[in-house]
């Protein structure tokens, strides 16, 4: 059975003076079953792991390079990351692949590269609303899932992320049918690449508007063992709730 773990992604918000949310958030599931994992801005995570040192909470980044170091403005390796004090790294979020036009080629690449380092993996994949509606669901699912994993995971080193980019900050929400059909068809996708052990050990987070009013619902789908969370993510009062439901669950 795959651990439970919740995760959170601030993306580009937060500044030295959330460090205190952060605090909070550790506190508000210090009791927590799941695993509990905060991805800050690059320019947080080193004081966010030294804040949460001894801490429940882990520190994760947003994205990673590739490659180790060289002449690439502005970006920061798994490796840094790792120095910084973080134990996690989101690579292929929606926003990464449609912003900055990353494929599933590079999103693989990153893998390997957290992977490498001793980063955990959080891969995501998800389909748009045009998708969705074409009845592609699966088909692109899987097709990221194939492109972006590489064949050395574990479940030590990755877990996967599904989160249909519709529903992403959005406050739509999938009918708990059409994410339990999206999370059984992942698990036997990895079952069938990975054998038995490895693909039913490889966490299963669902994203996308997920909020303490319709957690405890969501982490009730079969496969579903965990989330990774946006906006809901950035204060106790929100994110508490969830990582609750989810030791529950």
């Amino acid at each position: 059975m795959a651990r439970k773990i919740a995760a959170g992604n601030w993306k580009m918000n937060g500044t030295g003076a959330a460090l205190a949310e952060l605090k909070a958030i550790a506190e508000a599931t210090r009791d927590s079953a799941a695993e509990v994992l905060i991805c800050p801005p690059a320019t947080l995570v080193h004081a966010a792991a030294t804040t949460m040192s001894g801490a429940n909470v882990a520190i994760g980044g947003q994205d990673c390079h590739a490659v180790t170091s060289g002449a690439h403005t502005g970006d920061v390796s798994a490796e840094m990351l790792k120095d910084a004090g973080a134990s996690a790294v989101i690579v292929g979020h929606s926003e990464r692949r449609t912003d900055h036009g990353e494929t599933d080629i590079t999103v693989r690449a990153k893998t390997e590269a957290a992977q490498n380092t001793g980063l955990l993996a959080v891969v995501c994949i998800g389909e748009t609303l045009d998708e969705r509606e074409a009845g592609d669901t699966l088909k692109v699912v899987g097709t990221q899932l194939a492109g972006s994993l590489p064949n050395s995971i574990t479940d030590e080193n990755t877990v996967v992320a599904y989160e249909p980019v519709w529903a992403i900050g959005t406050g739509k929400v999938p009918t708990l049918e059409q994410i339990g059909e999206v999370h059984d068809f992942l698990r036997a996708e990895l079952v069938a690449r990975f054998g038995a052990d490895i693909g039913n050990a490889i966490p299963l987070l669902y994203g996308g508007s997920v909020k303490p009013s319709n957690a405890a619902e969501i982490f009730a789908v079969s496969n579903v063992d965990g989330a990774l969370v946006g906006g809901a993510s950035l204060k106790a009062a929100d994110f508490g709730p969830i990582v609750a439901a989810l030791s529950q669950a």
